[in-house]
């Protein structure tokens, strides 16, 4: 399983923490290091910086949300990071919110299923052959890209909890990439689902990007306490609350990962024997935890 770093912590900048976070975890062996898209800076700007000045690390999105920018500029965006990172980028995608995407930018999220299915329909072609001649119901993409160096096209995940996004996501692309999604729902629901899709349509094993909030510590009862805190606004958004009620989760308390190393080693160990392929590490809980947390993931490597 490759284990990587989530680094939320600087996805507000500014861009040299995000640059010293990614060095920090390539140095240590990390297999990949992950920015969110959400209110700070744009996540395929800052890695394409991260990757002129980071060497080897694969560089991840979890995720862009794809309502706010048409397939053809996302395309454009992901092509011209992987060619700046050598072909390091790892493109994970999402809807985000209803509550987002109407509140906040004043769009519709009608029908989020055909939005994404028309989207990759535009997307995937041109980041794969490097055109595109597609017209849906909502989303039209007729273009050409040349962005030179941009080689191997870079890997799609979708972050997909519902069966039929999961079936698209094998159908479609190379993976997903989950949050708040405890091991039981992984194992029962998630890694089947998309597993048969991409067998049925032919595809390989897709990768399955699993992202939990993980500390190393001696005080459970603090450390989901911190969690539950941390973490709060994710049990209110349909979507996760949907993956934690599958659970049987009360809250994102409950699907953290806690506990000392033998307690978190098992976990992780757990999260790959269902069929994970990348653990996507958000690390908290106190600066001492935290240290800890960083360098018990680094002796698994």
């Amino acid at each position: 399983m490759r284990i990587g770093i989530f680094a939320g912590h600087t996805a507000n900048g500014p861009i040299d923490a995000t640059v010293e976070a990614a060095r920090a975890a390539a140095d240590d062996g990390f297999a990949t290091f992950w920015l969110p898209q959400i209110f700070g800076m744009e996540a395929l700007t800052a890695l394409a910086v991260v990757g002129r000045e980071v060497p080897r690390i694969e560089l991840g999105t979890a995720v862009v949300p794809t309502y706010p920018r048409h397939p053809v500029t996302l395309a454009q965006e992901a092509l011209t990071t992987q060619a700046i990172s050598g072909g390091r980028l790892v493109l994970g995608i999402g809807l985000s919110h209803q509550p987002v995407i109407e509140g906040m930018f004043g769009l519709s999220f009608d029908k989020p299923l055909r939005h994404m299915r028309e989207y990759l329909d535009v997307l995937v072609p041109l980041l794969r052959d490097g055109k595109v001649s597609s017209a849906g119901e909502t989303i039209t993409g007729r273009a050409a890209l040349d962005v030179r160096g941009a080689t191997p096209p870079p890997p799609v995940l979708l972050a997909a909890l519902g069966p039929k996004m999961l079936e698209l996501a094998g159908t479609v692309v190379d993976g997903t990439v989950t949050w708040m999604t405890g091991a039981a729902t992984i194992a029962d629901h998630v890694v089947p689902v998309i597993t048969n899709a991409a067998a049925a349509a032919g595809r390989p094993a897709p990768r399955v990007g699993v992202g939990l909030p993980v500390c190393v510590t001696d005080d459970v009862d603090a450390a989901r306490e911190r969690a539950a805190k941390l973490f709060e606004i994710y049990g209110t958004l349909p979507s996760y609350r949907a993956m934690l009620d599958r659970e049987g989760a009360a809250g994102p308390a409950d699907v953290a990962i806690t506990g000392d190393e033998a307690t978190v080693g098992a976990q992780i160990a757990h999260l790959e024997s269902i069929g994970g392929t990348d653990f996507v590490a958000n690390i908290f809980g106190s600066k001492e935890e935290r240290d800890r947390t960083w360098a018990f993931l680094r002796s698994m490597l």
